[in-house]
């Protein structure tokens, strides 16, 4: 079925390439519904990590290795961006991954690569990550202004009041949670827990991807998005629902930006979500457990698809962003979730608090080069505490025991923009209490070289 999905895309953009002029240069957009006719974009992205050995007192399944160990992992994307009619265009990007992440992607709660999934493969494994139709409808009295072409994103004169319809597959961080200083793995910080509000289990397969529809109401200082997507069959896994009635993730987001003094910008972010889905409860995982039945924990593992679709997960989170000066800015998040039923997509944190800063323009050689610093504290909640104490396990975390403690880590980079279009990063990253579990103290180190290539 997939490749016949890729067939039938690749046919399209050559039947459409063939039809018309596959560029339209900037120069020619006078209109003000003008937008170029194709965007094409490649990024490559290679993220070599290690950590030493540790100490611990006891490991389980889903440990971090307390032993040395280092992992690479490699990402290459091919974007492709094309006009269909008025104010409409489709997107479409191929991806190939590659690799692992430390210990199997698994240990951390917070972990280290933003850049890997779960099923991390050493072979090369390409698959459509997103393909959706956009829909612009510019509302009265807007003014336009000019956009260059980016990944997603076709050249040309944009209204700045409009209304925003995508529908198709998609990240749906693609459109919420965004913030200037903190928001690409591949070029920002690499935390799973940095790059996204922790407690925020955003609905998507175990590679990052949903399907569904977004609705933004966009102005010149505010916005309004609403999102309605699929989710999951298991527990961080491939396949997604499509009994929407029983099982779909919503999530609501309201934006508002200013200037301070100097023409200083900052953004704030209000977003929420109620996910239904066939995760399962802790409690009553818990007391199966102590019963001897572990049927509710081969679901909540992501082993088992469940026959019963459950109560529903929700949660809301804050992120801010404001400019200091023209070369410092800084960001926080706080997120929370109920943290009664099992996390289902992302990783498992149930409350996360982080801040940071970005520095730039070090040097008068050096103007490209960025640098940032952040923190960040990632806690459960009661139910959640209990059944890993228990001796529970999820898809990511697990030690067989807990002993609780805040998970917390620290995460420092420094960019070298080599070239327009090569950046190499170095990252530290501090992690203690790994899983939540200070019998598995740490500290660990976690340093990371980054090459990032964009076209």
């Amino acid at each position: 079925m997939q490749r016949f999905q890729n067939f039938f895309i690749l046919f399209f953009f050559i039947q459409q390439a063939i039809a018309q002029p596959a560029w339209q240069p900037l120069a020619a957009l006078s209109q003000k519904d003008s937008v170029a006719n194709w965007s094409l974009h490649v990024q490559n992205t290679t993220v070599l990590q290690l950590h030493p050995g540790y100490h611990v007192h006891y490991s389980g399944l889903n440990s971090l290795d307390e032993g040395y160990e280092s992992a690479t992992s490699n990402t290459t994307t091919f974007y492709v961006g094309r006009k269909l009619w008025k104010n409409a265009s489709f997107f479409f990007n191929e991806e190939i991954t590659a690799g692992n992440g430390l210990s199997k992607t698994r240990g951390v709660a917070g972990f280290p690569n933003g850049e890997i999934y779960r099923v991390g493969s050493p072979a090369f494994t390409p698959f459509v990550a997103r393909a959706y139709l956009q829909q612009i409808i510019p509302l009265k009295k807007s003014s336009f202004k000019k956009q260059s072409t980016d990944q997603n994103q076709l050249a040309g004169n944009i209204p700045s009041s409009r209304i925003v319809i995508t529908a198709g597959k998609f990240c749906i961080s693609d459109f919420f949670d965004d913030n200037k200083y903190n928001h690409d793995a591949r070029s920002q910080f690499l935390n799973w827990s940095l790059m996204a509000q922790g407690a925020w289990d955003f609905p998507a397969d175990v590679r990052g991807y949903t399907s569904g529809l977004v609705v933004e109401l966009i102005n010149t200082s505010w916005a309004l998005r609403f999102a309605s997507v699929q989710v999951p069959k298991l527990a961080n896994g491939l396949s997604m629902e499509y009994k929407l009635s029983k099982a779909s993730s919503h999530t609501i987001e309201i934006e508002k930006h200013w200037q301070l003094k100097n023409n200083l910008p900052g953004a704030f972010r209000t977003t929420a979500f109620v996910t239904f889905s066939k995760a399962p409860y802790y409690k009553d995982a818990v007391r199966n457990m102590a019963l001897g039945d572990s049927s509710l924990n081969d679901i909540i593992e992501g082993n088992t698809e469940a026959t019963n679709y459950n109560g529903a997960k929700y949660g809301f989170g804050f992120n801010l962003e404001q400019a200091l000066n023209k070369t410092i800015g800084v960001f926080a998040r706080y997120s929370w979730n109920d943290g009664q039923t099992a996390s289902w997509a992302f990783t498992e944190i149930d409350r996360s608090l982080q801040a940071g800063f970005e520095i730039s323009s070090f040097s008068s050689k050096r103007k490209t080069d960025v640098a940032g610093i952040a923190v960040v504290a990632n806690n459960l909640s009661q139910d959640h505490k209990n059944y890993l104490a228990a001796g529970g396990y999820g898809f990511i975390i697990g030690d067989g025991k807990l002993n609780y403690g805040t998970e917390t880590i620290f995460e420092t980079y420094y960019r070298f923009q080599l070239t327009s279009f090569l950046q190499l990063s170095v990252n530290y990253q501090l992690i203690l209490n790994p899983a939540y579990n200070k019998d598995r103290p740490g500290p660990v180190h976690v340093p990371s070289i980054r090459l990032h290539v964009e076209l």
